[in-house]
This record gives structure tokens, sequence and C-alpha cells, in this order.
């Protein structure tokens, strides 16, 4: 019987891979040179700012740990990422401005990649040459500028996005550019290595190898399973490298406190439902980036019903039902909005994770928006040159956008103020923002950012104490000591010792020369923690305070046997010293 099933021929809309036309080496080279001058225009605001949120628990910033020998660094999860960190360490130790520039540096290694994707695809997809370059430009600019990678680029913890995607797109280019049809040992061998290490960097990689099998199903030789089994050595060394990396991650998915299957208060129908609502928030602000935030208010879908949740379902499979459907009459678009739920699924499909939307996760998957975006693009008739200047037009703004973000996520205070005006329900920035004002010396305007935040979430101990501290230095030590014997009572934060507490409470009693009793709270901080210097440190004080320097001197020499090189109890050591001494 005649298959009468309609053939994809050579010459069709998508057609077989063949090798791209090489733009003029020298024009390249002077337009990446001018791309890397506007990354760092764009994000000059902040390329001196601070460790802030989450850079602060990273190696570089913890003392003990950032002069630790490399192998320290490496024993954890994302040690690709962390090598990266501790060259900068290794650097300008706490100055912050190489850790920016190697993220801006990072950043713009990507979009050279994400120029060469699109410009491959353009060419699959049958778009002329002199229009290829200008479009696969525009989208490397935007991806580049858009001002909703300012969290991946500008924060410091975001380089594992940046770092992460560099290393997936630096193999997806190897896998597009290839010779032949079918990848050769050399190609599958730099593929996995790129990939391994894409891995090592940020485990959300992972969606990589479905993204090549969706390429090869799409475009070679244009929807078809022939490319994918004739690529049958790439993928089966990605899937014993993706079973490898499931392996390493196993522990986290199920037993991570702030992502993963153990997340007690949010299941994973929970968080589909949400994403359901989610994946449309970062369509939008890719559009329209208005309401950009460092802490999302995004609330959670428990039920199908929950804030329109089964709306954003039936619209996803609308969108994916028309996508299939217009495959061959829009392949590019079609192919991105896969290409844009593939690289999302890691993040925003059923493995729940704390915060709902995070801005940096449509780093990997904005280059699915991107051909989305080109498709109409790519068709209008419109004069080169004008297009040029409209696409110059638009590039231009979004760097604007971007330098203003820029100059947000370069100032821990204006970055709080931002959140909390964006996201008033959300604990956590009212805290940070309390946090900043204390810093800045503003206690009175903490206390209501401090109590804003405990309002919304129950408080946490280190809150409760940095709040009493708030009260203390407003001379209110009545108000301080009720909020650090609240805190007393609640488990301490990781890596802070148990004795912290009424080692504070002990400061706020000796402030008043109520000596005795700033006394029974440092016996009570030894029993929880002998080990913490501070308790022999504020003993001393107390000692030297009301002249006893025979019984300070002991305490100090305890607090330096504990950590060598402490330099206030140094320095308190020799007046104590001299005032025993001293006396007659």
């Amino acid at each position: 019987m005649k298959n009468n099933r309609r053939q994809l021929r050579p010459d069709a809309t998508v057609a077989k891979p063949r090798p791209p036309s090489k733009p003029r080496r020298g024009r390249r080279w002077w337009v990446f040179a001018a791309a890397v001058l506007a990354a760092f225009g764009a994000y000059l605001p902040a390329l001196r700012g601070p460790f802030l949120f989450d850079d602060n628990m990273l190696p570089f910033a913890i003392a003990n740990v950032a002069s630790a020998p490399l192998r320290s660094w490496l024993g954890g999860l994302r040690p690709a990422l962390m090598f990266t960190y501790w060259i900068n360490a290794r650097i300008s130790g706490d100055d912050t401005f190489s850790y920016h520039a190697l993220n801006v540096l990072i950043h713009c290694a990507a979009a050279g990649l994400v120029y060469l994707i699109l410009r491959r695809l353009l060419e699959w997809a049958r778009v002329a040459d002199p229009r290829r370059g200008l479009l696969a430009g525009f989208g490397a600019a935007v991806f580049l500028l858009h001002p909703i990678q300012t969290e991946a680029v500008a924060y410091l913890a975001g380089r594992s996005e940046c770092l992460s995607v560099m290393l997936a797109f630096a193999a997806f280019a190897i896998f597009l550019y290839r010779r032949k049809t079918e990848a050769s040992w050399g190609v599958v061998f730099a593929v996995m290595i790129l990939f391994g290490a894409a891995l090592l960097a940020k485990e959300h990689t992972i969606a990589l190898p479905a993204l090549l099998i969706l390429t090869d199903y799409w475009w070679n030789p244009g929807f078809s399973f022939r490319g994918v089994w004739r690529n049958w050595r790439l993928y089966g060394a990605l899937a014993a490298g993706a079973g490898a990396g499931l392996a390493m991650f196993w522990g986290p998915i199920f037993h991570a406190t702030s992502a993963g299957f153990g997340l007690r208060d949010f299941t994973w129908y929970q968080y589909f439902f949400t994403q359901c609502r989610a994946l449309f928030v970062y369509a939008g602000e890719f559009v329209l980036p208005v309401r950009l935030t460092a802490d999302w208010d995004f609330p959670i879908s428990k039920t199908i019903f929950d804030h329109g949740a089964i709306f954003g379902l039936i619209a996803l499979a609308a969108l994916a039902a028309a996508a299939w459907h217009f495959r061959r009459r829009f392949p590019l678009a079609s192919y991105g909005f896969f290409a844009y739920l593939i690289l999302m699924a890691p993040t925003s499909s059923v493995l729940p994770i704390e915060d709902p939307v995070a801005e940096r996760r449509i780093y990997f998957s904005m280059i699915g928006l991107l051909l989305i975006l080109l498709e109409p693009l790519s068709r209008v008739k419109a004069n080169p040159k004008l297009l040029a200047a409209v696409f110059a037009a638009v590039v231009l703004a979004a760097a604007g956008a971007t330098y203003a973000r820029a100059a947000v996520w370069g100032d821990p205070m204006l970055l709080w103020q931002d959140t909390v005006r964006k996201s008033p329900g959300k604990a956590r920035g009212h805290e940070n923002l309390a946090f900043q004002y204390y810093l800045q010396g503003d206690y009175d305007l903490a206390l209501p950012e401090f109590e804003a935040a405990a309002r919304l979430e129950p408080p946490t101990q280190i809150l409760l104490v940095n709040w009493a501290l708030a009260y203390d230095n407003l001379k209110q030590p009545e108000l301080a000591l009720e909020k650090l014997r609240e805190a007393a009572k609640l488990p301490p934060p990781k890596n802070n010792s148990p004795a912290h507490v009424y080692t504070q409470i002990a400061v706020v009693y000796a402030k008043q020369a109520q000596w005795a009793q700033a006394l029974d709270a440092l016996a009570t901080a030894e029993k929880l923690d002998p080990n913490s210097p501070e308790i022999y440190l504020y003993r001393g004080k107390v000692y030297l305070a009301t002249d006893r320097p025979a019984e300070a001197i002991p305490q100090y020499e305890r607090v330096l046997a504990i950590e060598a090189g402490y330099e206030e109890a140094q320095r308190d050591l020799a007046q104590a010293r001299a005032r025993l001494a001293a006396k007659p």
C-alpha cells in the first residue's frame, strides 16, 4: 500500500543542517568588544556593590573558609562554581570588584554563545544570510542587556546561573556546529565535558540533553526521530551523565531545606499548580520588565483552582497544541516555546523550591523566548537599515533599564527599599531593610521594619537579637532584654553559637552597670557553648570595668587560646596587665 504521508523535502521550510556562512572575522571581534564595553557600562553601578543576602553564606564571605586551601572550597556541591569564587578570593579577598567583573565577563561569553546559537537556528529556518546576522545580533544584545538578567549578573550568588548556562550554551553550540549530522566521538567528548562542568556549577542544566533531543527532532532532518537515533552515542553518554548528576544531587532533592521534595509545607503538585502561573510571569517580564524585585510576593496555588492556576494550565496546554500544530509554518517560534518549557522545567515544574518565582531562573530559558520573538521579526519586510535602527533603540532602552536596575542591586539600602515597596507582604524584605537601617545607625527606622517582619512570619532568633540591639542602641534596655529573652527560647541559626543570645543579654546588663546579672548571663552562655570566645571577652570586660584586672587577664588569655589573633582581646589584655602593674 502506498504511503501518502507528506515527506519533508530538502528545500522545505525546515532543512537538513549545513555548514553556516562565516561572518567577517575583524568585524565580529569589534562587535564583541563593543558588546563587552556596553555590558560593563550597563552594570557599572553594581561593580563595587557589597556582598548581599546569600552572598554572606558563601565561602568568600566566611572568614575561616575564605583563607582555607582550595580543597576545602571544592568539597561540597557546585565545585566548578566554587573554583571561580576561590580565584576571586585569591585576587581581591573581600574587595568585590573582581567578583562583579568576572560575573559580567561570564555573562558576555554567554551572550556571544547565544549569538552563535541563534544564527545557526535562523540558518536552519532558511532566514536569508544578511538578515540572519542582524537578527542573531539583536537577540544576543537583548540577552546581554535585558534588565531581567540583572539578578543573575549583579548578584554574586547569581553567578551559579551565568556560569552554568554559559557552559551549557558552549556544549549546545558545539552540538549545533558539528561538521556531520551524526556527532563524532570528539563532539560527544566535548559536549560531555562541558555538560559535566555545567552540572558542577548548577544542577538545573540537567535539562540540556532534552534540549538536544528536541533540536535533533526539530531540525535534523526535520520533525523526525532519525537524527536522534543517529546520535545514539551522544545521547547514551548524556543519559549516563544525567544519571550520575541525579545520583550526586539525590540527597538535596529529597532532604534540602529550601528546595526539593523534602519541603514540608509545599508539595510537588502545589508547586506545579503555582508554576502554571509563574511561567507567564517570566514571559511577561521578558516583554515588559516593570515589576522586577529581589523577592517576589507570589501566592501559592494549593489547589488547581487557587489564584487561577487552572487557567494557566489550560493556556499552557493550548499554546503547546498551537506550537505543535504550526510547527512547520512557524518552526522557530514553536521550537522556542518547547525549548522555553524544557529549560524552565528543572526549576519551574514539580520540584518544589521555597521561592516560587526568582528572576534569575529565566537566564537559561530566555533563548526560547528570543526565538519566539525572532520568528515574526524574520518575516518583516522592512529596510534592513530601518530595522537595525529600531533594534538599536530597543537595545539602548534595555541598557538604560539595566543600568537603573544595577544601581538598585549595587546598594543594599536601595535594594531592600525597592523590595519592600514591591513585595510588602514578604517578611524577608522587611527584615533585611531593618538590618540595613540598623547598620546605618537609623535604629528608629529599623524598629517598624522588624515589627513588620515579625508580624508576617514567626520571628527567628537572629531577627529578635537584631531587634533587641536596635532597642538597646535607642537606650531602651528593658525592651531589648524582652526581645533577647524571647530569642533565647528559639533555636540558633545554622553556624551560630547557642551562647550568642546570652552574651548579648550580658552586654545589655553591663551597659546598665548591672554586673551581677551580666555575669550570670555569661555563666549560662558558658554552659551552652564553652568554646565561644565572646563569653570570656565580655567577662574580661566586666572585670576590667569593676577594677578586677587580675581576674580579667585569664579571661582574655582564654579568648586568645580559642582564637589566636583576636585583636580586641589582645588590646584589652594589654590594658588589664598595665592596670595590674600599676596597682600598689
